[in-house]
């Protein structure tokens, strides 16, 4: 059974992410842990000291969110009726990242879902703060959902890597499920750079390729470009509605976060997006 961490401000991004993954794994056993998080300003040092009696308030803070919760939880298990899924509501006085993080490893999570949007909606957002720091700091895989992206299956998905990762099974187990339960084809993406590729990037070509069988795969090798380039202009080329990326140093992930310039340059996210965790072998 898959055990799937949905974080929720109960905005209606966050709820149309959770609905995207139950349609996602509307055929496979899951346990979905609902997550909310709630840090009261009350607890800060200067309202405790000078507003004693306003400490007790905190539990109406855990109140109200676990009352949400359960709501929740009603209208899922109505709306979905799906007898494979099990619902685990979580409410927590933390930071939304951390509490995910620390839950990951307690439950042993399979995956993190969850919106590139929160409660404010701020379009000029290319991915919203929450979601680019659980993807940074995840021990095991995320898929962002963008907002308002009406759910389809995900039947091409698309694998853009350097090929400078030692590629291990366990990494690629979730995206390769997803494949298997959804018959999809995986579209292996390398961005050439004008020279042959050198031994340690076909030994793990080799690699790759013997760990993507079972699955519908082709590998594209593409001219030189730049990366982000590269995947705006194959999604336009072809049809893709899965994106998925391995988390490494070397990759442009990391500029992708850090790098304002990267939304000047057109990388808007219009499909689910999913970040593997580098392993530490890399």
């Amino acid at each position: 059974m898959k055990r799937i961490i949905l974080p929720t401000d109960f905005s209606d991004y966050s709820y149309h992410a959770i609905c995207f993954a139950l349609e996602l794994f509307k055929n496979q056993e899951c346990t979905f842990y609902l997550m909310n998080t709630y840090t009261p300003a009350i607890y800060q040092a200067e309202y405790v000291l000078h507003s004693p009696g306003l400490i007790g308030l905190g539990d109406i803070y855990q109140e109200n969110s676990l009352t949400q919760l359960k709501e929740m939880r009603n209208r899922l298990t109505s709306e979905f009726n799906n007898k494979r899924h099990i619902f685990i509501e979580h409410s927590a006085f933390n930071t939304l990242v951390d509490e995910i993080v620390e839950t990951s490893k307690n439950e042993n999570a399979n995956l993190v879902i969850m919106g590139t949007q929160g409660a404010t909606g701020a379009k000029e957002i290319l991915i919203g703060t929450n979601t680019v720091h659980v993807i940074k700091k995840s021990c095991c895989p995320v898929i962002a959902i963008p907002p308002n992206l009406d759910y389809i299956e995900p039947k091409a998905i698309l694998f853009p890597t350097d090929l400078e990762i030692d590629y291990q099974k366990e990494q690629l187990k979730e995206v390769l499920d997803i494949a298997k339960d959804h018959r999809s084809k995986i579209a292996v993406m390398h961005v050439l750079s004008g020279y042959d590729l050198s031994e340690i990037q076909q030994k793990n070509k080799v690699k790759l390729d013997r760990m993507l069988e079972g699955v519908a795969n082709r590998f594209h090798g593409l001219p030189n470009q730049g990366v982000i380039t590269a995947i705006n202009n194959f999604q336009l080329e072809q049809e893709i509605n899965f994106l998925v990326m391995i988390q490494n140093r070397h990759t442009f992930l990391e500029r992708l976060f850090i790098e304002p310039i990267i939304k000047k340059m057109g990388f808007h996210v219009g499909i689910p997006f999913m970040v593997i965790p580098s392993h530490k072998n890399n």
